[in-house]
């Protein structure tokens, strides 16, 4: 076989492969029986009917086509291992030449990963924060775990911010009843905004017994985006009493016996929440000013690729329900264009990423082991609170092995970088990224990752910041508790 590669954009090739006959011989024997299988000739059985037959009775090209159907793949894959193209998707194929019993010949156009010139990792600088645990961050810390133990009592006074009330709702559209749109007994912290937009304000002032009205906009269901009004009834007020930061609470709330323990314990566990926190900004901010400074040509395909996988999850995750996404966009107030153009800007930047990092491997020569393949599987079944067997055969079944290889050599590649570059914090001191590049340092900033994401989906951010710390040292927790197992 010979082939050469012709070189039509920084992103876009197209193989010209001719392919001797005498190489296509098992493609026309398996042509041959799968055709005489199908055909029914008197004096012969079913698969025994000899070629000259068959070539006279379906025609010596229909064979040719169904073996040129069957050797191409291969042929096109030995060329692509032979000259060495690092081929992306799928390949547009044509048959250029068919000389029977000499030769046949075809090219093929394919995009490939672009060869791009990264810029040096050690002129790489950024500042992050400085780790430090404030007394406020731990007063903050200390209330969050007095609230898990707080009591609710009643109280005979009108409703205030921090109240938990029980209330009922219903709510109407052109005065016709909402579908789904009513509910009894819910139990609701005012000022967490986190029900529907307005309650607070409505319910501020309310004792037990009262109702009150409102406006407010559906997010979700058939009147999506619809003003809809608002009736609610405030049952009962409850608020929370906190229990005294003392020993008693620390033996309650902990296995600590002192208080002053129960701080401590929860200081270190701040503590380290910000050194991960850092590790994460610093890898955030390297890995953007490096895609940066990287001139990075872009396969259509590939973006194409990455849009479609992004936007088949956005509407997975609505059901694969065309009216519930067009009531997303409404709720999000974009248009189907815009809602595609964001998907575009963020598969570019994804891509771009991606043929960065793994043009850092192939210089780094960065490779995988099975260790710590299955030590990536593990914690990605962790993340998806699935059976490390079960995660892998579906992985297996679904053929993304190749996929999770790419991720770790790209985590490794980052992580190159990361030891390369030089991070300080605002204060000006060195900062030490060298313990996330370890497996446990990685998965707690996983945790970390997906602890922001949850964050990101809450509605209502006045909260997110206070939320942020709690789910951060839960996190940290967790990873400790594995590490010592």
């Amino acid at each position: 076989m010979k082939s050469s590669v012709e070189t039509l954009s920084p992103t876009r090739v197209k193989l010209a492969v001719e392919v001797p006959f005498d190489e296509l011989k098992s493609s026309l024997d398996e042509a041959y029986r799968a055709i005489g299988s199908q055909v029914r000739v008197p004096g012969f059985r079913p698969g025994k009917v000899p070629a000259r037959i068959i070539d006279q009775r379906v025609g010596r090209s229909a064979v040719l086509e169904e073996a040129i159907n069957k050797a191409l793949p291969k042929a096109y894959s030995d060329a692509v291992r032979e000259t060495g193209v690092k081929a992306l998707g799928q390949p547009d194929i044509e048959v250029t030449t068919l000389e029977d019993n000499d030769h046949i010949a075809f090219t093929a156009e394919v995009d490939v990963r672009p060869d791009i010139t990264v810029p040096a990792y050690d002129n790489l600088a950024v500042t992050v924060e400085d780790a430090v645990v404030t007394d406020d961050e731990l007063t903050e810390q200390l209330d969050e775990l007095r609230a898990r133990f707080g009591t609710l009592n009643s109280v005979d006074r009108p409703v205030q911010t921090g109240d938990f009330v029980s209330i009922d709702l219903n709510a109407t559209v052109d005065g016709e009843p909402v579908e789904g749109g009513s509910a009894q007994g819910l139990s609701y912290e005012v000022g967490s905004g986190n029900l529907i937009e307005g309650l607070d304000d409505a319910i501020l002032g309310k004792s037990a017994g009262d109702t009150a009205e409102f406006a407010s906009q559906l997010a979700f269901g058939d009147h999506a985006g619809s003003d809809a009004q608002i009736n609610v009834v405030v049952n009962s007020v409850k608020e929370r009493e906190l229990p005294e930061v003392d020993d008693e609470f620390a033996q309650l709330a902990s296995e600590f016996d002192t208080v002053d323990e129960l701080k401590a314990d929860l200081r270190t566990r701040l503590d380290r929440v910000k050194v991960l926190g850092q590790g994460a900004e610093a890898r955030d901010k390297v890995l953007e000013l490096l895609v940066e400074q990287t001139e990075v040509p872009l396969p259509e395909s590939s973006v194409q690729a990455e849009i479609e996988w992004r936007e088949h999850d956005v509407v997975h995750q609505l059901g694969h329900d065309d009216a519930a996404f067009e009531n997303y966009l409404q709720t999000e107030g974009k248009t189907k264009d815009e809602f595609t153009a964001e998907l575009r800007e963020v598969a570019e930047k994804s891509v771009k990423t991606q043929f960065v990092l793994d043009s850092i491997a192939d210089a780094e020569a960065v490779s995988v082991s099975d260790a710590e393949l299955t030590e990536y599987i593990v914690r990605q079944a962790q993340r998806y609170d699935m059976a490390p067997q079960e995660f892998a055969d579906q992985i297996v079944q679904a053929g993304n092995i190749g996929a999770l290889v790419a991720d770790v050599r790209r985590n490794k590649a980052l992580a190159t970088v990361l030891e390369a570059a030089n991070v300080t914090d605002q204060s000006g001191n060195e900062v030490d990224l060298s313990a996330l590049a370890t497996p446990e340092g990685q998965a707690e900033l996983e945790q970390l990752d997906d602890a922001v994401a949850d964050l990101d989906d809450i509605e209502g951010s006045d909260d997110a910041d206070e939320s942020a710390s709690t789910d951060q040292v839960a996190s940290t927790d967790q990873a400790a508790s594995r590490d010592s197992e």
